[in-house]
């Protein structure tokens, strides 16, 4: 791998939307660590990419629910490609179905330790990490937390996923403002509903594009870019893009599945 070549970590990165931002890294020229839960099997498209483009990369697998799984992540990447990530997308998730009158203790805390607690932790290490001079604080570095549309106008469902992504959105703008004098920029993008479950058909997908005020529904390759867009803007910190063809501006009473 050349020396100046950039390195990206993307949590969650081997598959479904991780799988599309890996994937968009690899073009753009990053060499990736990819990251997943319990295993790194890559979806076709990226692992075809990965071979097509000779990108280099390491897998390494890590279940965020167990507390130091994260900062442990961030020493393997380091130790592997001998110095931090220039750029570290935290697009792990985990999703439950809970409202106020079912959501328990543990779901509140697995949610939180996975989609809050797991990113926070990998950028105090990313910090860290340039502190004690891995790479050198004179590389810029860039943070892009992956969010949710529905934070702006939330409704009842996913209570547990939801919270834990309010935590992360608030976390941005505080890293945003710590990180800035460490040349570490923090953003986050807000995807709206783009890569369907098996719980969705055709027609539900069909009416719900027609309830988004731009008509249609976000690709996953419009989120990568996104994702793209921000590693490169030397400018730009502290900002949410949301990639939901505009979804933010309503207010749905419910998660998109019970519409």
């Amino acid at each position: 791998m050349a020396e100046d070549m950039p390195i990206a970590l993307v949590t969650g990165g081997h598959r479904r939307l991780g799988g599309h931002i890996s994937t968009a890294l690899a073009k753009a020229g990053y060499a990736l660590a990819l990251h997943g839960s319990h295993d790194v099997e890559l979806d076709p498209e990226l692992e075809y990419t990965l071979t097509e483009s000779v990108t280099p990369w390491r897998g390494f697998v890590a279940n965020f629910e167990q507390p130091e799984a994260a900062s442990a992540l961030m020493e393997q990447v380091i130790a592997h490609f001998g110095r931090a990530p220039d750029l570290l997308v935290n697009s792990a998730a985990l999703f439950g179905q809970d409202r106020l009158e079912t959501v328990t203790t543990e779901a509140l805390m697995r949610h939180y330790v996975v989609n809050s607690m797991a990113p926070v932790m990998l950028t105090k290490a990313l910090a860290a990490s340039v502190r004690e001079g891995e790479g050198g604080q004179e590389r810029e570095r860039c943070i892009v937390n992956i969010l949710d549309q529905r934070l702006v106008q939330p409704h009842g469902d996913q209570l547990a996923y939801t919270l834990s992504k309010q935590a992360l959105a608030g976390f941005t703008q505080i890293a945003a403002r710590e990180l800035a004098s460490k040349n570490i920029r923090v953003n986050a993008v807000a995807p709206g509903l783009t890569i369907a479950t098996e719980e969705y058909d055709d027609g539900q997908m069909q009416r719900l594009a027609s309830i988004m005020p731009l008509g249609n529904l976000p690709q996953a390759s419009q989120i990568a870019d996104a994702v793209l867009y921000l590693a490169q803007a030397g400018a730009v910190t502290g900002q949410v893009i949301a990639v939901d063809s505009g979804a933010h501006m309503r207010s749905y009473a419910r998660d998109f599945i019970h519409l």
